[in-house]
């Protein structure tokens, strides 16, 4: 599992923070459309409202109070009518709020659904290569932690920072229009800002990208604790998983208190900085209107003080706002990490497609349900039938290019045919299967199916012509006959009972609580390990693929179960080319070519007889107990 240790330099991501910025924003102007740019006008009405509040101050004074003081004839229709006229404004500008806030959600809230529909759709796409080298705890954090704090950031930071900055440059405008030699007091104060927001926001980000990487990294350990409890516990491994966690813990501690401290840290130093900008103005406009060097009133100074505090608003909103634009930005680089990743490649022609006779003992393709398939090139019309001949030629294939798992292996398969793989753990045994699922391809050789190299074949038609079942069985949340037309869901019901009748599980299906309605979860906690194998095989018989890989699939049946199904799982093999990766060699007896397999290579070719008789590695395999049943 793959772990994050914490920070690495004091400038980390700060261009890929500025490159997701420009992607949200993209996407924002893109789904959001005519109903941002309603945004945009609604919030300058907000911006205006704010400054026409300074407005509002000046001749509240300047007209009212002054002159009225002046003259000591006090009348409250003119103030009357100033806070009915401005009280309108400032309604309108409320409900400009309001309304955009309302919008800006809706246009968040449609993003983050696509956002997530669009992550799993391209999840579907990726390489198994990429899950294998993923822990599946930090890709399950992309969907949940990172999208949901970037969803806040898309509902209520990113709207406050939009505004605040929309209104600061409506207030930096009318400042310079009020006072020219008062604004350059502010330029200053401005400049101390800008220096603690780069500066600590820029600490503060490094700690919250931390934070996430290190809040998937702690949920992949949960996880796979939890998938592994029976191990745990077996081992009396509790003491030590728990200093594990408590390791991870104390990083994701760390990161996020040092991200909440720097972020922390800026709010009182902006409000402090703002409380100096005041006093600043406030005693220089003083001299400058008790001079009238400038022609500055009493009323324009009131409301320029009023500007700087409206100034002060929206940088203190944006310091509050930083530490969750920050942390989103750190969950969606994540994100666009997996929307990035590129899928698997597929440079296939050769699709499926249904034949029957042409009349003229050729075939032909046709429309009917029939049982034959054939491969087609799209591209010439050539219609090649598929009957199950798989080999492979000086293959030698790696996983990470360096370190060689399979070297020069040559075998066939010819249609019908049961070819057995055995050997000890990590001979290359699944990797072959693997390959011919295009799982991963070779490095070097051919593996071809039907005379066609499987790199010509699309990869959703190969494994459409592959039937698997894999020594971890996986069922998924539903009934149990969901679970057996998983991969033929236009299966009638008699097709189903057929299939289980085959693979020995009609027997205990009768007897769940609703039989083939029965619900079962997705870790087929309610059915016991052997039960969930069955249905695993059940559901390959019943997909009726002309070709065959069992991986192991009877190793969590038990030896009585086992007899019930290896007369069943022969039946099934009957005219089907199958590939069997054998546990016990009592269930690979009968095959067609059993193939000896170690350290990547095939060491012993040949069948049971042939094997024994050559007394060596099977013979000592078979004879010296490693066999639960001879």
């Amino acid at each position: 599992m793959r772990r994050h240790s914490g920070p690495r330099g004091g400038k980390l991501n700060t261009k890929e923070n500025k490159e997701a910025f420009k992607r949200l924003l993209s996407m924002l102007l893109e789904r959001g459309g005519i109903k941002f740019i309603g945004i945009i006008f609604l919030t300058l009405i907000a911006a205006g409202v704010q400054v026409l509040q300074a407005l509002y101050i000046r001749l509240l004074v300047d007209q009212i109070i002054i002159p009225q003081m002046e003259s000591g004839n006090f009348d409250i229709t003119p103030l009357f009518r100033l806070v009915l006229l401005f009280g309108l404004i400032f309604a309108a500008g409320a409900m400009s709020t309001l309304i955009s806030a309302r919008i800006m959600i809706n246009i968040a809230e449609s993003i983050i659904r696509d956002l997530r529909k669009e992550m799993f759709a391209h999840m579907q796409t990726l390489p198994i290569a990429y899950f294998d080298t993923t822990p599946h705890g930090d890709l399950m954090s992309r969907f949940t932690n990172d999208t949901q704090v970037l969803e806040q950031m898309l509902t209520n930071a990113l709207p406050s920072f939009f505004s605040s900055i929309i209104t600061l440059t409506v207030i930096i405008i009318s400042m310079i229009l009020s006072s020219a030699i008062l604004f350059g007091v502010v330029i200053v104060t401005v400049f101390a800002l800008i220096f603690a927001m780069r500066f600590i926001g820029g600490k503060s980000a490094v700690f919250f990208s931390a934070q996430q990487q290190s809040l998937g990294t702690t949920n992949g350990y949960i996880e796979e604790l939890i998938e592994g409890q029976k191990v745990v516990k077996v081992f009396s491994r509790e003491a030590q998983v728990i200093d594990k966690f408590k390791e991870l813990n104390d990083a994701l501690a760390h990161n996020t208190m040092m991200a909440n401290r720097y972020s922390l840290f800026l709010m009182p130093i902006i409000f402090n900085i703002g409380n100096l900008q005041f006093a600043f103005i406030a005693t220089i406009g003083g001299l400058l209107t008790a001079t009238g060097a400038t022609g500055l009133s009493v009323g324009g100074l009131v409301g320029f003080l009023q500007l700087s505090r409206s100034f002060s608003g929206p940088i203190n909103q944006l310091s509050q706002q930083m530490n969750q634009v920050i942390s989103a930005l750190a969950g969606a680089k994540r994100i666009f990490e997996l929307l990035d990743t590129p899928s698997e490649v597929d440079n296939g022609v050769y699709e499926l497609a249904r034949v029957c006779d042409d009349g003229t003992g050729g075939i032909t393709e046709c429309t009917e349900c029939t049982s034959r398939w054939a491969w087609k090139n799209p591209e010439t019309g050539e219609l090649i039938e598929l009957r199950g001949d798989i080999r492979f030629e000086n293959v030698d294939f790696s996983y990470d290019g360096v370190h060689p798992v399979l070297k020069n292996i040559s075998l066939y398969a010819k249609p019908g045919q049961k070819i057995a793989f055995v050997g000890e753990t990590g001979a290359g045994k699944t990797t072959i299967t693997n390959l011919i699922n295009r799982f991963y391809d070779v490095d070097r050789g051919t593996i071809t199916f039907d005379g066609i190299d499987v790199k010509d074949i699309k990869k959703h038609h190969l494994r459409s012509s592959l039937g698997m079942v894999l020594q971890d069985t996986h069922l998924f949340t539903g009934t149990v006959k969901y679970n057996l037309k998983y991969a033929k869901d236009d299966a009638t019901d008699d097709e189903v009972i057929e299939a289980a009748k085959k693979t020995q599980s009609h027997g205990f299906i009768k007897n769940l609580a609703k039989g083939y309605n029965t619900e079962i979860s997705g870790t087929a906690s309610d059915l016991s390990q052997g039960q969930s194998q069955l249905l695993s095989i059940g559901r390959a018989e019943l997909y009726n693929p002309p070709v065959l890989i069992l991986d192991e699939a009877t190793s969590s049946i038990d030896s009585h179960t086992e007899r019930l199904v290896q007369e069943s799982m022969d039946e099934i093999m009957k005219g089907r080319t199958t590939f069997v990766i054998a546990h016990r060699l009592s269930t690979v007896k009968n095959a067609d070519a059993i193939m000896v397999l170690s350290r990547g290579e095939i060491i012993e070719r040949g069948d049971h007889d042939d094997l024994l008789a050559q007394r060596g590695v099977y013979y000592r395999l078979y004879t010296g107990g490693f066999d639960d049943e001879e």
